[in-house]
């Protein structure tokens, strides 16, 4: 697949680069742009980032970083069960438990709920530091909701670090999940009152939650280019169908009586012409 000219490699992760090591210079330099071209393309072509991402696992298949992008290529396709191999020969390889959440969570994309749940009472959990836990926190949530478990979904995202009135980069999305599943098990108040603390921490826009707050609160967006198109339509510029009506038949009378005007017009010239006549004939008889 073409590589960009701008794309040079040394873009990746000090940590990544230094296990690209073991390569050869040009091959690794070869793995290191194709995974550049994974983080850039994942979020918006998650299509491109994955066959980028194939490149990079025919040519160093035996590189941790290179099993872990093939896998985050996957799943953002949901690809889950080739993620969750990928996922786990990363971890075979480095024994990191960083990747456990998401593992989990393929395990719902798999339709397995009672799998996840019980990855997220395993003691690698343990392991994880704070951004991971709360990451497994969601995972059991979605889990219990998959199972129709609203009230305990609700109760799993209960914790601290949702009480907590500092912003980290997990806040937002848990606010949301928990203002989600109050919602779904018709706590409407609630909800709303979650979404508002969601958007007040969602300052990268991560979420939807100031749309769904929108909603709840009855408020309708009207697209201004829809709008523009639909007063452009078949009635007389913008005027409602009654309006339009009214309009022609005023348009109607003006030129009858602009008709009529004329007529009139012709009469009182011929009038003229007459008494014009009439005078120059007196004229000649004096």
């Amino acid at each position: 697949m073409p590589i960009p000219e701008d794309v040079t490699g040394d873009e990746i992760d000090k940590d990544v680069r230094q296990e690209l090591q073991s390569l050869p210079k040009g091959l690794a330099e070869d793995v290191a742009k194709n995974l550049v071209m994974v983080a850039r393309l994942i979020d918006e072509d998650p299509e491109g980032a994955y066959g980028y991402s194939k490149v990079a696992l025919r040519l160093a298949s035996r590189v941790a970083a290179v099993r872990e992008a093939a896998g985050f290529a996957a799943y953002a396709n949901q690809k889950y069960s080739e993620a969750l191999a990928e996922f786990r020969a990363a971890r075979r390889m480095t024994g990191n438990v960083d990747l456990w959440p998401v593992m989990a969570d393929c395990e719902r994309g798999l339709g397995r709920p009672e799998k996840a749940l019980d990855m997220a009472g395993a003691p690698d959990v343990h392991k994880l530091d704070k951004a991971g836990q709360v990451e497994m926190r969601l995972v059991a949530a979605g889990a219990r909701r998959d199972m129709g478990q609203l009230d305990a979904a609700i109760v799993t995202l209960q914790s601290p670090e949702l009480a907590s009135s500092s912003v980290q980069p997990w806040t937002a999305r848990l606010r949301y999940a928990y203002a989600d599943a109050l919602l779904a098990a018709d706590r409407t108040g609630e909800a709303r009152e979650w979404f508002a603390k969601a958007v007040e921490a969602d300052r990268d826009g991560s979420t939807d939650a100031s749309d769904r707050l929108a909603e709840l609160d009855g408020v309708e967006f009207v697209d201004a280019l829809v709008e523009d198109e639909d007063e452009s339509g078949d009635e007389v510029e913008g005027l409602s169908e009654e309006t339009s009506d009214e309009v022609e038949d005023e348009i109607e009378d003006d030129v009858e009586d602009e008709d009529d005007f004329e007529d009139d017009a012709d009469v009182e010239d011929e009038d003229d012409v007459e008494d014009k006549a009439d005078a120059e004939g007196d004229a000649k008889k004096d």
